[in-house]
C-alpha cells in the first residue's frame, strides 16, 4: 500500500492554530497591555467630559462639586448605553452632602448645557436633622436610598401630585417602589419653612420638594429620566455596579 505524505496536512493544522498568536505578537501586540491602554483612554476621555460639562453648567458657583457630579454623569451614561432611559435630556442630581438648608436639588438639560432647576430637597427622617447620615434600603426605615433611579409615570395622592421613581441598584433602592418613594411637593421644604425653621422638614424617604415648584420639576423629570441621590460613603461608592461597570 502506498504511504500517504502527511506533511501538508500537519503544516495546515498548525498554521490555522498558531499563525494568528504568532502575527499577533510579530506585530508587538499584547492583549493584556491593549486592555490597559483602552482602559486609561476612557478614563481619561471621561475626565475630559466631566471638567468639560462641570464648567459649561457652572456647577462650582452653585454648590455641586465636581466628585459629585462626576459620579452622576458616569450613572447616567451607564444608564443611556443600556437604553434604560426615555427622557435622556434630563439629569437630575440630589445632592444629600449638603445641609437641607442648601439648594441641593440640580436638574440639568443635558442639552442645552442649562441648569434648568437648582432648589431644596428633603431627606428621611430617620436619615438625620439638618444633615442626612444614614441610609438604608429597608421598607420601614424612613431614611432615603442612595443610587440611581429612572423616574416613572405621575399620579395624584394625598401629597398632590407626585412621581414614581424606580430605583436601579439592588441592595442600594431597589425596593424604593415598593416602599412607596416619590417625588412630591411639601411645604416643610423650601424658603419660607425655613424663616420659622433652623433647617427643612424632613420625609419618610421621598426627595420631597418645595409645593410651590413641584408640579414645575416633576413635569420636567418624569417618564424616564436619570436621577441619582448622592452620599459620599465608601459602602456605596465601592460596591455600586452602575459606578463601577
Amino acid at each position: 500500500m502506498r504511504r500517504r505524505n502527511l506533511k501538508p496536512l500537519i503544516w495546515c493544522v498548525w498554521i490555522a492554530i498558531f499563525l494568528p498568536v504568532n502575527v499577533l505578537f510579530a506585530g508587538g501586540g499584547n492583549p493584556v497591555k491593549s486592555r490597559s491602554a483602552a482602559k486609561a483612554a476612557k478614563a481619561a476621555a471621561f475626565a475630559e467630559e466631566v471638567t468639560t460639562l462641570y464648567e459649561q453648567f457652572n456647577l462650582q458657583e452653585i454648590g455641586l462639586t465636581k466628585k459629585a457630579f462626576s459620579y452622576a454623569l458616569k450613572g447616567y451614561n451607564y444608564l443611556l448605553e443600556h437604553h434604560w432611559l426615555n427622557n435622556p435630556n434630563i439629569l437630575s442630581i440630589c445632592d444629600m452632602s449638603q445641609s437641607s438648608r442648601n439648594k441641593r436639588l440640580y436638574v440639568l438639560d443635558m442639552e442645552t448645557k442649562q441648569v434648568v432647576v437648582n432648589t431644596y430637597v428633603a431627606h428621611g427622617r430617620a436619615s438625620g436633622g439638618e444633615f442626612a447620615r444614614a441610609f438604608s434600603n429597608s421598607p420601614s426605615s424612613r431614611k432615603s436610598s442612595l443610587g440611581f433611579y429612572v423616574t416613572e409615570d405621575t399620579y395624584y395622592g394625598s401629597n398632590g401630585l407626585s412621581l414614581r421613581i424606580r430605583g436601579m441598584e439592588r441592595g442600594f433602592n431597589d425596593r424604593a417602589f415598593g416602599r412607596g418613594i416619590v417625588v412630591h411637593g411639601s411645604e416643610y421644604v423650601g424658603p419660607d419653612f425655613l424663616q420659622m425653621n433652623q433647617f427643612c422638614g424632613r420625609s419618610f424617604g421621598c426627595p420631597a420638594v418645595p409645593a410651590d415648584e413641584s408640579e414645575t420639576i416633576i413635569d420636567l423629570i418624569k417618564e424616564g429620566s436619570c436621577m441619582f441621590i448622592y452620599y459620599p460613603t465608601q459602602k456605596y461608592l465601592v460596591r455600586s455596579k452602575i459606578l463601577n461597570y
